[in-house]
């Protein structure tokens, strides 16, 4: 695709989103003027139905208005090209569209939006290609000993240098591996990206210019569940990569859920229920797929297939336990002091319980069984700071050496 092409793409992914997002508002405030000015559980008067019916043509109009502009609104946007062509290959502009792929990535891949992030493989922030001679030329030395870092929900493969930090970086130079990041649309279902790196993996390997003698996994927060997703379908299938997994081990992953998702989920019922402020519950449902993926932690695709996703629900989760030959290891994070109460540490780093990263449950059937030789919890560190923290570093070293 030549540049210009790009460029018109990435403008009209805007385009479609202000669109959207426009229809959305001018719904959501009809919807609020018809709760205030017809009050719930109250008849309504001729001149109650008056007001809605000439409001209701104006908000018609905006529809309609906004769906005409949006037509040529590409044409607008392109004067703006010039201000933010010098972001199209930044750190900055790589978050910006992570963000909004982690948010509402379901829907940019429903649409087809340009703006939507493709699953590849990137070293230094460059693409991947998978045939033998690429590949090698990626890499200025190249062995068949390969570490994937999978990053979590709404970042990307950049995201895991922080504070001048990189786990993989430092990993793959002292225990001579071969670093690949991953980066994925974090807004898609879990189980829709383990199928997809499921794929991308067994080609990957089959394509790898040396005789592949390890595959070692790093994944921070949801990019364990997607390893997990991946290595369930990839055993399923009998994929060849799945032989050659040795270890994995997980930064604050979510495995039964994080309770910050299940809060929202509660916002969303409640908003429902209250007279006035029901139209807000639509806001609600702006999270994506992989987000309220998040909840108890769904892995395959009978854990959301026929259901509504901000229905409440109790956990209703395929039991899926982690496979014996290989070995797993998790990482913890706690915001407070390790001298402090244990009601202070229930939190773990903030988005992830202790017991959730730790892969404990009270229910065996779903319990991980992860001893707690290879279990580690980082104190004074949130969930963005397991990925800076050297003291993980090390003992990541001791643990994948």
């Amino acid at each position: 695709m030549s540049k210009k092409t790009k460029k018109d793409s990435e403008i009209q992914g805007i385009s479609q989103l202000i669109v959207g997002a426009t229809i959305g508002v001018t719904n959501l405030v009809e919807a609020m003027h018809q709760q205030i000015v017809h009050p719930p559980f109250l008849p309504s008067t001729p001149v109650q139905k008056l007001i809605t019916s000439i409001a209701s043509i104006t908000y018609k109009n905006i529809r309609w208005s906004t769906l005409f502009i949006g037509k040529s609104l590409h044409q607008i946007l392109e004067q703006l090209t010039p201000a933010i062509g010098n972001l199209k290959d930044s750190d900055k502009k790589e978050m910006i569209l992570s963000a909004l792929n982690g948010v509402i990535g379901d829907y940019l891949e429903v649409t087809d939006n340009p703006l939507k992030i493709k699953m590849q493989f990137r070293f230094q922030s460059k693409v991947l290609h998978i045939d033998p001679d690429s590949l090698k030329a990626s890499y200025p030395s190249i062995n068949g000993k390969i570490l994937l870092m999978i990053h979590g929900s709404c970042m990307n493969d950049a995201q895991w240098t922080r504070k001048n930090h990189n786990h993989g970086k430092i990993l793959s130079k002292e225990l001579n591996k071969t670093p690949v990041y991953l980066n994925y649309n974090s807004g898609k279902h879990i189980s829709t990206n383990g199928q997809n790196l499921n794929d991308s993996l067994e080609e990957l390997l089959k394509n790898w210019p040396v005789p592949v003698e390890e595959l070692f996994i790093v994944a921070h927060s949801m990019g364990g569940l997607i390893a997990r997703s991946a290595l369930y379908y990839g055993q399923q299938e009998q994929k060849n990569w799945t032989n050659q997994l040795k270890k994995v081990v997980f930064l604050g992953t979510p495995h039964h859920g994080s309770h910050v998702e299940r809060t929202g989920n509660y916002l969303d019922v409640i908003l429902e229920a209250i007279p006035y402020a029901k139209p807000f519950a639509r806001l609600g449902k702006i999270r994506s797929a992989g987000v309220t993926d998040l909840r108890y932690g769904n892995l395959v695709d009978e854990d959301w297939q026929g259901n509504d996703r901000f229905e409440l629900k109790s956990d209703q989760r395929q039991t899926i336990q982690l496979p014996t030959e290989i070995e797993f290891y998790s990482i913890a994070g706690v915001a407070g002091k390790k001298t402090e109460s244990k009601a202070a540490q229930i939190l773990g780093d903030n988005l992830v319980d202790v017991k959730s990263a730790l892969g404990q449950h009270k229910n065996p059937d779903k319990d991980l069984n992860i001893s707690k030789e290879k279990s580690f919890i980082a104190y004074e560190n949130n969930h963005l700071d397991l990925l800076s923290n050297s003291k993980i570093t090390d003992q990541l070293k001791v643990w994948l050496v």
